[in-house]
């Protein structure tokens, strides 16, 4: 896990803490070759400089979020915002389910809109 990645989880509650450990170890595991940074105070994983996966801490849960998890087809994954980014809401550990992530980041992996060039295009997103 990125070092500062692991500062973000330190300075959680135990509860959350516990939460993105697990998220962190799940999305390293599964989604080989990804650069894992904090970005806009969160940790976000990119494979070749397109965001992919990231948490946060919200008041009451851990957001898990996708940036192109519309486009998976995927229960368990709710739409989030105005472009094609999923999420999942996580409150207890038990709620993170190995087998549904690996199938998500294996689906992030192959279907991704070009997030990293979404300011050049004046917030036209293309899918990759």
């Amino acid at each position: 896990m990125n070092k500062e990645t692991q500062v973000y989880n330190n300075a959680l509650g135990d509860e959350e803490r516990a939460i993105c450990n697990e998220l962190a170890t799940l999305i390293d595991r599964n989604l080989k070759g990804a650069e894992n940074k904090i970005w806009h105070r969160h940790p976000v994983w990119f494979l070749d400089g397109n965001p992919i996966v990231g948490y946060s801490k919200l008041k009451d849960c851990v957001r898990l979020l996708f940036w192109s998890g519309q486009s998976f087809d995927e229960e368990g994954l709710s739409p989030e915002g105005s472009f094609k980014a999923a999420e999942a809401r996580y409150k207890i550990l038990k709620e993170v389910k190995a087998k549904d992530l690996k199938r998500w980041l294996g689906k992030a992996e192959k279907i991704q809109w070009d997030y990293k060039n979404i300011v050049k295009r004046k917030g036209v997103l293309k899918r990759l």
